[in-house]
């Protein structure tokens, strides 16, 4: 079966009469778009990309066939403009099985590509401990100066707040490091944890500006190495520890505070009420918390779907604030503020984005082409979720009682 491209072109413009975006083939055929601005250009760069469609439809195939690089749209930022604003007709039995057959006819015989090396599918029960270090490590451990590439001189990979008269990048996630500390009330020698404490931002501030001695643990050695770099070239590396830990291992408690920021979105619901009894365990009475973590705001909305799953954040599960919420009233905590930065996230999310974007070379170096290409489809994603307010970013207090 020889393969037949230019009846899967007629079939699209069949189906699609108004079309905000062009398609170019492998061969040179080209569908152009109907509205006057034009829109994204989805380049075909091989039948492999309609392969990958077929084999898994819907966001998983076209994913793949992204990160392999057999689709290459020319412009990410315009196709997040085209998702949001784009509605496409729906398609009966009859339009989509037309579809398939012109598909197929597209790429001939030809084997099935095969899945790019970056996706992960973790085994077993969500949320246990292998698991879960699994996980975690399949997107940290890309290389520490690739994430340098793109992230601020302190290596804080969470929200930076610009709302409080931050120009850049730097200033906004120093603002941020010492608003954790002020509404921990953080005061000379007392021991805090802080959970997932990555490349150890956080633990080094409040260990340099506050005088407290603090544990952060991380499920990533590679992070924890250059924590403790981090940590001694700052000068506070006798009163800053990193250890490469879940949160269910740690054996003692009695801390003052705990800072948690950017964690809980790994937690699931699963575990969501052994996380906050667990945090409970380890403060003090009267021991304060700080929760920092991206939560789904809309109860109606789909999961974020198969892409992210498997290539970026796998068995990342942002919950609703009210569930974050209920497991903390549960343990026994007395919820204090609850304060949110969605238009913060948005905008460190669009540096992050324009930081690697200036950067491509050295991070295909470190990375590949696939990794590079989930980043930098990912950034950008991440942050039209918090501009759609798909997602927001809520940092919480609460006391342990008593003390």
């Amino acid at each position: 079966m020889f393969s037949q491209p230019e009846p899967l072109l007629r079939e699209i413009e069949r189906s699609f009469p108004d079309r905000p975006f062009s398609i170019e083939l492998w061969d040179g055929r080209r569908l152009p778009a109907t509205e006057d601005n034009g829109g994204p250009v989805f380049r075909v760069r091989s039948p492999r990309a309609v392969a990958h469609a077929l084999r898994a439809p819907g966001q998983l195939g076209v994913g793949r066939a992204y990160v392999a690089g057999d689709l290459d749209p020319d412009d990410l930022d315009a196709v997040m403009r085209l998702l949001d604003e784009w509605k496409p007709p729906p398609l009966d039995g009859r339009a989509k099985a037309r579809l398939g057959l012109a598909a197929l006819r597209a790429i001939g015989l030809m084997r099935p590509p095969p899945i790019p090396a970056a996706e992960l599918r973790p085994r077993g029960e969500r949320h246990t401990r292998e698991r879960d270090r699994r996980a975690v490590r399949h997107h940290y451990d890309v290389s520490n100066e690739f994430f340098a590439l793109f992230l601020d001189r302190s290596m804080t990979y969470s929200c930076a707040i610009f709302s409080r008269g931050a120009e850049t990048l730097e200033e906004a996630q120093r603002t941020k490091l010492d608003l954790v500390c002020t509404k921990l009330r953080l005061r000379e020698g007392e021991r805090v944890l802080d959970i997932g404490s990555g490349w150890g931002s956080f633990a080094i501030h409040a260990a340099r500006e506050y005088g407290a001695r603090v544990l952060g643990i991380t499920l990533s050695e590679p992070q924890a190495r250059l924590a403790r770099e981090l940590a001694a070239e700052a000068g506070v590396g006798d009163r800053v520890e990193f250890r490469v830990a879940d949160y269910r291992e740690l054996p003692e408690g009695d801390f003052d505070a705990i800072a948690s920021i950017g964690m809980v979105e790994h937690v699931g619901e699963a575990q969501i009420d052994r996380y906050a009894s667990r945090l409970a365990e380890l403060l003090r009475p009267g021991g304060r918390l700080l929760n920092h973590g991206i939560a789904r705001l809309r109860h109606t909305d789909p999961d974020a779907g198969p892409f992210s799953e498997r290539y970026v954040f796998p068995d990342a599960e942002p919950l609703h604030l009210s569930r974050v919420m209920a497991a903390i009233e549960r343990a026994g905590f007395e919820p204090g503020r609850t304060e949110a930065f969605r238009s913060d996230y948005a905008e460190t999310l669009r540096h992050w984005a324009e930081r690697l974007d200036a950067k491509r070379a050295r991070a295909e170096q470190l990375a590949g082409p696939e990794r590079l290409r989930v980043w930098r489809l990912y950034l950008r994603a991440a942050r039209n979720g918090f501009l759609t307010g798909f997602t927001s970013i809520f940092q919480v207090e609460a006391t342990k009682p008593g003390g």
